[in-house]
């Protein structure tokens, strides 16, 4: 095997590192769902117990264990998104290729100097479009562990959109009221079984 890789073996490269991180972030957030069982558990034991500083204890681990799983959500998500963009960006910088290669065979047919300005255009585009391709790239490599502060900024119309999408699906399960709703509801369960 040579020491430069191609172009493909590159490109299937980011593939699998996409994959593995995916793969990866749905692991963890499995994980901290059995983690918040055990939880559970141990808030069951403690008040079985009277162990009021145990059963605490276990409450506050569950609420961080479920702000963790939000996180972990957010992430995967964020990370989903920028991935499904790469492809986007990566399916116009082919089609501004293949629309150069037409411009200049065009060219070769047709009077060339009509077509001069509009390869010039194209080439253009390419230069841009291989730059924003790079940029993305540099982006995914350099940002994998960091994407929860990507969508701070909220423009009005972002507001407007932010409601309609909310109104769709509900009272999100891992709001400030939704967590307290779930805390309350298991303190109820572990009274019940004690």
């Amino acid at each position: 095997m040579g020491l430069f890789k191609s172009k493909a073996e590159k490109e299937l490269e980011k593939k699998r590192l996409i994959k593995r991180t995916v793969y990866s972030m749905n692991k963890q957030i499995d994980s901290l769902e059995q983690q918040k069982k055990v939880f559970v558990e141990k808030a069951v034991q403690a008040k079985k117990n009277g162990l009021e500083a145990q059963y605490n204890l276990a409450l506050t681990g569950y609420k961080m264990t479920l702000l963790q799983q939000k996180r972990a959500q957010e992430m995967l998500l964020n990370f989903e998104i920028t991935s499904q963009m790469k492809d986007m960006t990566m399916m116009t910088k082919q089609f501004l290729g293949g629309m150069s290669v037409l411009s200049k065979e065009m060219a070769k047919l047709a009077d060339e100097k009509e077509f001069l300005e509009v390869e010039k255009q194209f080439e253009i585009a390419m230069g841009k479009a291989e730059r924003q391709a790079e940029q993305m790239d540099i982006f995914m490599e350099t940002s994998r562990d960091s994407f929860s502060d990507a969508a701070k900024s909220v423009s009005a119309d972002d507001k407007e959109i932010e409601k309609m999408i909310e109104d769709k699906v509900g009272m999100d399960e891992f709001s400030d009221e939704a967590i307290d709703k779930e805390i309350a509801e298991l303190k109820k369960k572990i009274d019940a079984q004690s």
